[in-house]
């Protein structure tokens, strides 16, 4: 699986970093959230998608 973050929507809200701290970072100096693991296995997919579907804003793309 492979993840993105649509940067141009994401707004900081933080959800996916709350529910996959592990693929997803909100740095301090940042008002968009970043991917830490861009090709997490799939062990974390519940995680991933659990992130996704709480973003307020859809901003983050699953692939694969």
């Amino acid at each position: 699986m492979k993840v993105i973050i649509d940067t141009a929507r994401c707004n900081g809200h933080g959800e996916c970093v709350i529910e996959a701290p592990d693929v997803f970072d909100l740095p301090d100096d940042s008002d968009v959230a970043v991917v830490r693991e861009e090709s997490p296995d799939d062990t974390r997919r519940a995680e991933v998608e659990r992130a996704a579907a709480m973003c307020p804003v859809t901003a983050i793309l699953i692939e694969g």
